[in-house]
């Protein structure tokens, strides 16, 4: 019995109150007629009640109460039950042509993570859809998301799968709600990545929850989410409000050089750039207009110095325990340096990944 699937049944039709107040006079040997007079109601006005034609006032309910015995909360009720059903058929009715947008959206994987039901009923998978986003319709979402003016449409991120990049945005939107942040603090925040940089060496379970407390402490939510299919986002930023900014990270790549130097571009967006603008970081982020380019400079530089850099490179030394060593005077994980020196052409990129961590 525990194994068999259980299937999706809603029904397509509402009862009104009516039907109920039809049964209860009836037992009682009672007309509509004689219900009427002793409520001081036109008989019309019952007959339409009973049909569903009119609703069940809280007045009518409180006479109802006095002439059928029957406490007035449970025919609201019923009133307020048939109503709800009513307004649940009409929203079905429209969302039936926007069954085929469901595509657009990694549906299994939302499953997975608890955000759409498991359910077979397309509609109940639509309206979990739009609960998730937090809006009423599909057009108030493609308002959000979509237009060409809005602020995350300006990623070309969306040309790949705009439903997953909202989706895997939008996780991280309701994640950042639940952290606790201080007021925004400019000073604060350059403090925490301070000392952030220095536990880029240690693994996941130590410097998430580090990660995570430092920043909100300066009034920056950090979460890291693993991406959704179809999309190639490593990072995204933006302020929530005037007085708390989010950062948000994939594991993406799976590589410490990968995940820092996000981290590091993430933060420098905030740092730098307006409170207004939105940044959906995909792979490399090495490239990209003069603020990309800002970020990229603070952040290769933040977590190795240019002059460090200059110095160890003209040594002429690129062994893996020069590369270790000059890590450990720098503070920062191996595969950081591995990654710099890759990337500006000091290291082939088939040397030195073992170097690098790896995440799961």
């Amino acid at each position: 019995m525990g194994d068999e699937k259980l299937l999706d049944y809603t029904p397509d039709y509402a009862v009104p109150p009516g039907e109920t107040i039809l049964e209860t006079i009836e037992a009682l040997s009672m007309s509509q007629a004689e219900l009427a007079e002793r409520m001081g109601r036109p008989k019309k006005t019952i007959n339409e009640i009973i049909k569903g034609k009119s609703a069940l006032t809280p007045e009518t309910a409180l006479q109802l109460e006095r002439v059928l015995g029957v406490p007035s909360n449970f025919w609201s009720n019923l009133e307020r039950n048939y109503r709800q059903a009513l307004a649940s058929m009409r929203e079905r009715k429209l969302l039936e042509s926007d069954i085929p947008w469901l595509s657009e959206f990694p549906i299994r994987d939302l499953m997975k993570r608890g955000i759409v039901r498991k359910s077979t009923d397309k509609i109940e998978q639509l309206r979990d859809i739009l609960s998730f986003f937090g809006v009423s319709s599909r057009e108030s979402w493609e308002r959000i998301w979509l237009e060409p003016e809005g602020a995350f449409r300006k990623s070309s991120a969306f040309s790949t799968s705009p439903g997953s990049v909202a989706a895997w945005l939008r996780m991280g939107e309701i994640k950042a709600q639940t952290i606790e942040c201080a007021p925004y603090n400019r000073e604060g925040f350059l403090s925490a990545l301070d000392e952030i940089r220095y536990l880029t060496s240690e693994p996941p379970e130590e410097f998430q929850p580090r990660v995570v407390k430092l920043c909100a402490e300066a009034g920056v939510a950090v979460t890291f989410l693993p991406e959704l299919p179809k999309i190639r986002a490593s990072g995204y930023t933006r302020w929530l409000n005037p007085h708390k900014a989010l950062i948000q990270l994939s594991w993406r790549y799976k590589t410490d050089d990968h995940l820092w130097f996000t981290f590091f571009h993430e933060a420098a967006h905030i740092l730098l750039h307006g409170k207004r603008e939105v940044f959906i970081e995909e792979k490399g982020i090495r490239n990209g207009g003069e603020k990309e380019d800002e970020a990229n400079r603070f952040a290769a530089n933040f977590l190795v110095p240019a002059q460090e850099l200059r110095r160890f490179t003209r040594k002429g030394k690129k062994s893996k325990a020069a590369i270790k060593r000059f890590a450990r005077e720098l503070g920062v994980a191996p595969g950081i340096v591995v990654g710099r020196l890759q990337h500006e052409s000091h290291l082939p990129y088939s040397h030195c990944n073992d170097l690098k961590r790896h995440f799961e």
